[in-house]
């Protein structure tokens, strides 16, 4: 893939964990990559070219988007997670998450669409999460915005279908990145394991028995993004050594 048919890649949240695997995944791959996100340090620093847009903005979806032109690929990665029981789950807490996991890939795919549509290819792919499939204790916000994202994937793949464009989702367990660390280091706070106990506890969560690394996650990108998964659409496609089959 050179010269005039180089497609480009660009993922949101992509200067650190699964989006950063992806972003090289991807770039490994033949792709010309841009990554946008809101950690200007992260960004500097990740080697890619980039864009500072808040996801959650309306109206910085659009310029930055804008500018970047052309997207063939859409990686809804930008993400976020607390914690707490329900009846302790504050209303900010719930709107935070909707607003980076939901609207933020809502705004996304929408500014791309269009253009893949005219263009008779696309690809947009939403990592998601297992629990966008199945409720866990303590992360109510978390799992409603995964559950919503997912069905935005399917209704835009039914959207799209037969176009050239698809839209799937790549739902993993607990991936070694940042985000996990912080639930690693909640853990050790509230029942005084020690972090590999802590991180002990989330591996256990999935058949695993381990926690997945952000490049297992960015192969099932880089598959989704191919050529070859073309007739792949509107499908979850789960990480999590066979826990949650379907």
């Amino acid at each position: 893939m050179t010269g005039a048919e180089k497609r480009t890649a660009l993922i949101t949240g992509g200067a650190k964990g699964i989006g950063f695997a992806c972003a090289e995944a991807l770039e490994a791959s033949g792709y010309n990559v841009k990554v946008i996100g809101r950690d200007l340090e992260a960004l500097k620093s990740c080697d890619f070219d980039y864009e500072v847009c808040d996801v959650t903005s309306e109206s910085a979806v659009t310029e930055v988007f804008a500018k970047i032109g052309r997207v063939d690929i859409l990686v809804n990665n930008a993400g976020i997670a607390s914690t707490a029981p329900v009846h302790r789950t504050t209303l900010s807490d719930w709107n935070n998450a909707f607003a980076v996991n939901a609207t933020g890939a809502f705004l996304c795919t929408r500014a791309v669409l269009a253009g893949m549509r005219q263009r008779n290819w696309g690809r947009v792919i939403t990592i998601a999460s297992t629990a966008s499939q199945s409720g866990a204790p303590y992360i109510a916000a978390y799992a409603a915005s995964k559950h919503a994202v997912l069905g935005l994937m399917r209704v835009v793949a039914s959207e799209v279908e037969g176009s050239g464009v698809t839209a799937n989702s790549v739902c993993p367990t607990f991936v070694r990145t940042e985000m996990t660390q912080q639930s690693v280091r909640k853990i050790v706070e509230l029942t005084g394991k020690t972090p590999l106990e802590a991180e002990q506890t989330l591996a256990n969560q999935s058949a695993l028995n381990r926690l997945l690394e952000p490049q297992e996650v960015a192969a099932a990108v880089v598959y989704l993004s191919s050529d070859l998964a073309g007739a792949v659409n509107g499908q979850s496609i789960i990480i999590d050594g066979g826990t949650t089959q379907q």
